[in-house]
């Protein structure tokens, strides 16, 4: 081999009392080193927590749930237009009860009034003298909770005789249940709560729907009620976005009955929602059609972009630690042209002197990488526990960061270790 084994070992020894001996130097150069490889883990375990969270509140969703909206957040992925957006026709409950009628492959049929955005309704939910913050407030069929796969605390979900008769009951989600019955732990079934200035009987309770680290996204914030309730006691607000167009919060989820595909599905529920459009066969569909694959899609691309970014900025940063690097290292070598000249002089070959330098290049931002996947991590751990934001420490996180730390040593430390390698080693030795 080009270099001895029996020298190698030698070789790390006299990189590492080269590093110890000056400790303020070597701790200047691996400081820009700890600084991009804290923000690679700290970032990567922020990010890809919160990346998890999200992903558990759309698997949350009945795989096999379809959402028509107006239009949602594929349309924007797309690059649509918001003004060409606003142009398409609102939904109605009659198209819910269109798709319910003619769909054959459909076995469930829920409408959705409110839920975010324009036009919903915020309300606060009072039980005695306690109350809740504002807590968004759905109006739906019997079918929501089959449709939304989340599970019951205590009670039941209201059934089609209550919807029918627009009688006055609501559905708690966990939040409310947990601000206004859960710490004197009154059973909450057959209370009376008052959502803003109208009377509701409590059926049952929402448990809480899953979210990683336990960070609380508002996912447990809203109280659902009878639709034909809801259109009586708030009505079926409609906001003026523009001069032109309005928005309505409404949007219909579907479930495909056994043995049938999404895509099935799907095309049934084009076929109808463009027949009842008036569509020709040439005109792209004015609604939209989300699933759970949908919105995993959707949110891949944002999280990848993201992540890009992440290492774009990190790496900056990491640059100039490599700088840092090379010019300490080149100062090294200056300083030490006597003793390179003496090693020669005694034998030693240009690969040795080349791969001593670079020991020491690469045990710096090593070391440097120790020490900010220690910070990052800590500095995840930290915020985790103040604030309950979720985080991920995947190990790759810590192989990335140690493989750059070391790949920037390396690199930046290649032509100073290579000029220290090309010395003459009688001009070394007559350096003052």
């Amino acid at each position: 081999m080009a270099i001895r084994f029996g020298l190698v070992k030698e070789v790390i020894v006299m990189a590492f009392e080269t590093v110890r001996t000056n400790k303020m130097r070597s701790g200047l150069t691996v400081l820009g080193v700890v600084i991009g490889i804290t923000s690679i883990v700290g970032m990567t375990a922020l990010i890809r927590g919160f990346d998890e969270s999200v992903r558990d509140l759309f698997r949350a969703i009945g795989p096999n749930t379809i959402f028509v909206q107006r239009f949602g957040i594929s349309s924007f992925a797309n690059g649509a237009e918001i003004r060409d957006l606003l142009k398409r026709p609102t939904l109605t409950v009659s198209d819910a009860r269109a798709i319910e009628d003619q769909a054959q492959t459909i076995q469930l049929v829920d409408v959705q009034l409110g839920g975010g955005g324009p036009g919903s309704v915020q309300q606060r939910v009072y039980y005695g003298n306690q109350k809740t913050k504002p807590l968004i407030v759905f109006g739906t069929t019997e079918n929501f909770a089959e449709g939304t796969r989340i599970p019951v605390l205590v009670g039941r979900f209201f059934n089609g005789t209550e919807v029918q008769f627009r009688k006055s009951v609501a559905m708690l989600g966990n939040t409310a249940y947990q601000l206004l019955f859960a710490p004197s732990g009154i059973d909450p079934v057959g209370k009376t709560v008052r959502i803003g200035n109208e009377r509701f009987e409590v059926v049952g309770v929402f448990d809480k729907r899953p979210a990683a680290g336990g960070f609380n996204l508002g996912q447990d914030d809203f109280v659902v009620i009878p639709y034909t309730a809801y259109e009586r006691v708030f009505g079926l607000k409609a906001v003026r976005i523009s001069r032109t167009a309005v928005f309505v919060p409404i949007q219909i989820a579907v479930i495909p009955r056994d043995g049938v595909t999404q895509e099935q599905a799907m095309a049934d529920l084009e076929r109808i929602m463009r027949g009842r459009h008036g569509l020709k066969l040439d005109q792209p569909d004015d609604f939209d059609l989300l699933t759970q694959d949908a919105f995993l899609k959707i949110w891949d691309r944002i999280s990848q972009a993201t992540f890009f970014a992440l290492i774009v900025i990190s790496s900056i940063a990491l640059m100039v630690g490599g700088i840092g690097v090379m010019a300490i290292m080149s100062i090294s070598v200056t300083e030490r042209t006597r003793e390179i000249g003496i090693r020669k002089a005694l034998g030693a070959r240009r690969v040795e002197i080349l791969f001593q330098f670079l020991m020491e290049a690469a045990f710096l931002t090593s070391l440097g990488g120790v020490l900010g996947i220690a910070l990052g991590s800590a500095i995840g751990w930290v915020i985790h526990f103040v604030s309950g934001f979720p985080i991920s420490l995947p190990w790759w996180s810590f192989a990335i960061g140690l493989g750059f730390s070391a790949s920037v040593g390396i690199f930046f430390g290649m032509y100073p270790a290579f000029k220290a390698s090309r010395l003459d080693p009688i001009d070394a030795l007559r350096y003052e």
